[in-house]
């Protein structure tokens, strides 16, 4: 099963990072590749069953939904309901942590998912590349 990963240092401490990052609603303010996000009625954006409906940059729609909240972690995980990647399963978690010597934050972001194997490395460019590193990127400032 591949795991696309990337993982970043992000200037602020993790208490301030994590105020930007936990909203599940918040990507469209720090990820350049989301245009707007909304989260559907019934649940918060911090609460388990959440879902949000992201259109992407290029106008692509994804819904995603948050089923794991670990606000003392500083993490969350979520699963594509639907969206244009071909794939039959996909769960992902970003997770921030302190970086003590420096008062910056360590910024990690990955995916599980299931695809036909001739899918994946485009698929691993994209969740790594342009989803994970790009938001990593945008997190920081850049």
């Amino acid at each position: 099963m591949p795991r696309p990963y990337a993982s970043g240092i992000v200037p602020g401490d993790v208490d301030e990072v994590w105020r930007r990052v936990r909203d599940f609603n918040s990507l469209p303010d720090w990820h350049p590749g989301i245009a707007s996000s909304e989260i559907e009625p019934g649940h918060s954006a911090t609460e388990v069953g959440a879902v949000r409906k992201l259109t992407l940059a290029d106008g692509a729609v994804v819904r995603e939904q948050l089923l794991v909240f670990d606000e003392p972690g500083h993490s969350y995980t979520y699963n594509i309901l639907e969206g244009p990647f071909p794939i039959r399963r996909y769960l992902s978690t970003i997770r921030l942590a302190p970086v003590t010597a420096t008062g910056e934050t360590f910024v990690e972001w990955w995916t599980e998912y299931d695809a036909d194997a001739s899918d994946e490395a485009d698929l691993d460019k994209t969740f790594a590349k342009g989803v994970f590193a790009t938001g990593i990127k945008g997190l920081a400032g850049g």
